[in-house]
């Protein structure tokens, strides 16, 4: 895949090719990438362009110090106080797809489902970032209500699809929204800002297992309902 600040496949494309990647290279992406990203995302749709992302991009010793205090958070036993509610179970067909996807994880990296160290193991992975050499820390106003995060799901999907089409891999990491006074601190945000979710992003490895999973969807049918 190129990798440069030209784009190098049309939507489609991007779409079918972007996926979760749980495995980075050390390597960063060039500025003039990431700019490029983000400057295609920052034309996402957004109800009465209020644009009500706020976003903060760790690198370097930056990410380095998050990555390491979050670490050592969770395996010190703090599962963290996230900003904003987030369902403790899901149930019916989307508990399903919840199950067959870790199922589809744990498979490809050889972990069984008796083996609680090898489960636990992987979960960390998400705190080490997968390597990742950037993460993005995605925000909004604390005050916003449910329907104003729909906007930035919307920029977070065009962000990654930006990345895709750049060449660059990208994982959404719902575990980043866990300890906000973490990036909090760091990059010296106002408390009004709640952390939704983080985007690991750099160069995908190809040689770690997890990387070899491949997640289907079901039918559109399924999910969208027609009537003339």
């Amino acid at each position: 895949m190129k990798h440069s600040q030209d784009i190098s496949m049309n939507l489609e494309q991007a779409i079918r090719i972007r996926r979760s990647v749980r495995g980075f290279l050390d390597k960063p992406v060039p500025d003039a990438t990431i700019n490029k990203a983000f400057e295609l995302a920052q034309l996402s749709p957004s109800n009465s362009n209020v644009q009500p992302w706020q976003v903060f991009v760790a690198s370097g010793e930056s990410r380095n110090i998050i990555q390491k205090k979050m670490y050592e958070l969770i395996t010190g036993g703090d599962l963290g106080s996230p900003d904003f509610d987030y369902p403790m179970k899901f149930e019916g067909n989307y508990r399903k797809r919840q199950v067959e996807c870790a199922a589809a994880l744990y498979q490809e990296m050889g972990i069984a489902r008796d083996d609680q160290l090898g489960r636990m193991n992987a979960i960390l992975r998400n705190f080490e970032f997968f390597d990742a050499p950037h993460m993005a820390f995605v925000c909004m106003e604390k005050e916003f209500p449910q329907s104003v995060a729909v906007d930035v799901g919307m920029y977070a999907q065009t962000l990654m699809l930006a990345f895709t089409a750049l060449g660059v891999s990208s994982c959404p990491m719902g575990a980043m929204r866990n300890h906000p006074q973490v990036p909090r601190e760091v990059f010296g945000f106002e408390d009004n800002l709640g952390v939704l979710f983080g985007i690991a992003f750099g160069y995908e490895d190809t040689g770690i297992p997890a990387n070899k999973t491949r997640m289907g969807r079901v039918p559109y049918t399924e999910c969208v309902r027609f009537m003339n």
